[in-house]
């Protein structure tokens, strides 16, 4: 089992980090480890939740592995939630959540836990996601200031 939580405080709104982070087709250009991502299916519920079902495959040097998950994009409150359904893990659960701070601030909160539903996988596995993890803020950060720009001040 391996769980970790950030906050970061990002010089960028948080609708546009909740975009970016929404953006999930874009995700092997710049997530650590993601190297391709399908959308299988987008559905619009009421007061614009979007549920959208996705694929990843994520690789490290030989290893290949592809999960699918249902992730809710609640824009209205600012928070993604992404719950697995199938793939090398036994459970999987990932929340991102965006909190304004003045016009063009905002602290944006990453949570993950997860576990590999075989040992030997988790073994092998284990420390390279965890690395990976604990960059995933660090990286829509540093995406965020190539699509809206760097932020002064």
């Amino acid at each position: 089992m391996a769980a970790f939580s950030t906050t970061r405080r990002v010089r960028h709104t948080a609708s546009e980090m909740f975009d970016l982070v929404a953006d999930m087709e874009r995700y092997p250009q710049f997530v650590p480890l993601c190297q391709a991502m399908k959308v299988r299916q987008r559905i619009a519920e009421p007061e614009g939740v979007e549920i959208v079902v996705a694929d990843m495959t994520v690789a490290y040097k030989m290893l290949h592995e592809s999960f699918t998950s249902r992730v809710t994009l609640d824009r209205a409150n600012l928070r993604i939630l992404v719950e697995y359904l199938r793939g090398p893990f036994r459970r999987m659960e990932n929340r991102w959540e965006f909190h304004p701070l003045g016009a063009h601030n905002c602290d944006v909160k990453f949570f993950i836990d997860y576990e590999f539903r075989s040992r030997a996988l988790g073994l092998l596995m284990g420390a390279v996601f965890d690395a990976a993890f604990r960059r995933f803020a660090e990286a829509f950060e540093r995406r965020a200031d190539a699509v809206y720009g760097k932020a002064s001040g």
